[in-house]
């Protein structure tokens, strides 16, 4: 069976073409089309040489088929990296998962499989992009859109932070299928529970003291709402690259935080000096008194002595008045006159007696002497 050139008329050969052309391109109409039936028989003979036997039949035919069908089974066999999750479909679904190792999956057409990398983390910046200049150092640039939001007390805070997160070893299939943009729908979680944290806060604590409760917050939040999607990814980190006023206020914010800081320190400085200076005064005030109750036992102790002393003598006076007033006497005059310098003169002497006695000037001597 050949197709032979019609010579005449417009349409040479089975396509019609003008001018005689064939369906790959033949010359005009002179040129003589190649022959199917030459081409098959070429084809069955180079397929003998391959084929045991001199003949190529139904076993020949069937042993054909089962060599490439055992080539396209094989075709099945793939490999799961260490950091790898197989998904397995058959005719576009999915029927379960492979570990890492050696797997066997129908094979194309049929079967397919794709590969997650679940325990690779990664990087979702929001606020800002980062990009390499022409020196290969990174670069960012601000995305206002992203970075400026609402604060509790009607604000606006420059908010730039960084996301790290993983597929779930345990649900990569809802990573797959059941969100189509992945790492969009991440970032746009990110923003909005960012958003909502900021959103209760006010920016004087956002500046300072609840930034750090921020980051666990907005975690918290994420992993919440990306469970309710069941998009099969786990939040590991939250970090705040940075939190600052808007460009256009941030040096009167800045001024609003330094006057803080000082009001801060200055009130520590008070309570030190307060705390150094009222236990001062307490042990002050405890002294005056311990010496005031000390000062007052002795002087109750003193009275109490002399009241009983004085008893004691007028006890005494009552029996014996004469002797009794005698000791009194010169027990007081021994007590007034004992530590002054004293002139005794013997008025009942005679010529020849010295009329008195330098007791003190002696006693000056003696200790003249002694030293």
């Amino acid at each position: 069976m050949s197709w032979n050139n019609q010579g005449g008329g417009g349409g040479g050969g089975p396509w019609g073409r003008p001018g005689g052309q064939g369906p790959w391109g033949q010359g005009p109409s002179g040129s003589t089309p190649p022959d199917l039936e030459e081409i098959l028989k070429r084809g069955q003979d180079r397929l003998k040489q391959f084929m045991p036997g001199s003949g190529f039949g139904g076993r020949g035919f069937l042993l054909s088929v089962l060599v490439i069908l055992g080539v396209w089974l094989s075709s099945g066999f793939y490999t799961v990296g260490p950091n790898e999750v197989g998904l397995n479909m058959v005719f576009g679904r999915y029927v379960g998962k492979t570990t890492s190792g050696l797997n066997y999956n129908y094979p194309f057409p049929i079967g397919a499989v794709r590969k997650y990398a679940v325990t690779d983390r990664n990087t979702t910046s929001v606020g800002f992009v980062s990009r390499s200049d022409r020196t290969g150092a990174q670069a960012t640039g601000d995305v206002p859109e992203e970075s400026l939001m609402l604060t509790g007390d009607e604000n606006i805070a420059d908010v730039k932070f960084v996301v790290i997160w993983q597929i779930d070893p345990l649900k990569p299939e809802d990573y797959a299928f059941n969100v189509r943009n992945q790492q969009e729908t991440v970032k746009a979680v990110a923003e909005s529970a960012m958003r909502e944290v900021v959103g209760r806060t006010q920016i004087q604590r956002i500046l300072t003291a609840e930034r750090k409760l921020i980051e666990p917050a907005v975690q918290d939040l994420m992993q919440k709402v990306l469970n309710d999607y069941k998009i099969g990814v786990q939040i590991i980190q939250v970090q705040l690259q940075s939190v600052d006023p808007p460009e256009q206020v941030i040096a009167a914010f800045r001024d609003v935080t330094a006057a803080q800081q000082d009001q801060d320190r200055l009130r520590n400085e008070a309570e030190a000096y307060a705390n150094r200076v009222v236990p001062e005064a307490r042990g002050g005030s405890a002294r005056i008194i311990q010496e005031a109750e000390a000062y007052r036992e002795q002087t109750v102790a003193e009275a109490r002595g002399q009241a009983a002393r004085f008893s004691q003598i007028y006890e005494q006076y009552a029996r014996a008045p004469a002797v009794t007033r005698q000791r009194m006497y010169l027990e007081t005059m021994e007590r007034v006159l004992g530590s002054s310098n004293k002139v005794i003169i013997d008025q009942s002497g005679g010529q020849g007696v010295v009329p008195y006695l330098p007791l003190g000037a002696l006693d000056s001597s003696k200790q003249g002497a002694a030293r």
